[in-house]
């Protein structure tokens, strides 16, 4: 099943405005398409990507400063079973290109999650050149979404990057 977003932006203000996620100290920074473009003080004022989906999922597509890498984390509240701290093996498949990682559990605003760091942030392109992303565990489909407008996103937060410093 593949998720589609709140399409019409007054819907998406919307979504944002009822995610539990909302309240987080990020920083906004500008908008492209689907996705706002942030900046996340707690990882070195790395820019992010960040759009929510009709099944509740807030995915994020970012850089990290403090490392010098990149992540993909997701959050949503059906997730109650996701213990913070925990390595969780998991594949996601890009337009059917499957890769495998290991996800961390964590928890934002008692909200569960997993997140996906990759040391080269170049591969965040790679994403974002995709249509669909799909995120399996060694229980099956967890989500799949519509990368829709991320790659123009993800430029515009690489030029957040470089206002950054």
């Amino acid at each position: 099943m593949e998720l589609k977003r709140c399409a019409p932006v007054m819907i998406l203000a919307v979504c944002a405005m009822a995610s539990p996620l909302a309240a987080q100290s990020l920083e906004a920074w500008g908008s492209s398409d689907y996705w706002d473009v942030m900046i996340d003080p707690t990882l070195g004022d790395g820019c992010l990507i960040q759009s929510e989906f009709e099944d509740g999922s807030v995915v994020r597509i970012g850089f990290n400063r403090l490392d010098g890498g990149g992540y993909v984390t997701a959050f949503n509240t059906a997730w109650g079973d996701i213990e913070e701290g925990a390595s969780y093996p998991v594949t996601f498949a890009l337009d059917g290109q499957e890769y495998d990682a290991d996800a961390v559990g964590i928890y934002l605003q008692d909200v569960p999650g997993a997140d996906i760091a990759f040391d080269n942030p170049d591969f965040l392109l790679d994403i974002a050149a995709k249509q669909t992303m799909t995120l399996y565990t060694e229980e099956g489909e967890v989500m799949s979404i519509d990368l829709t407008g991320s790659y123009q996103a993800l430029e515009a937060a690489i030029q957040c990057q470089d206002e950054m410093g």
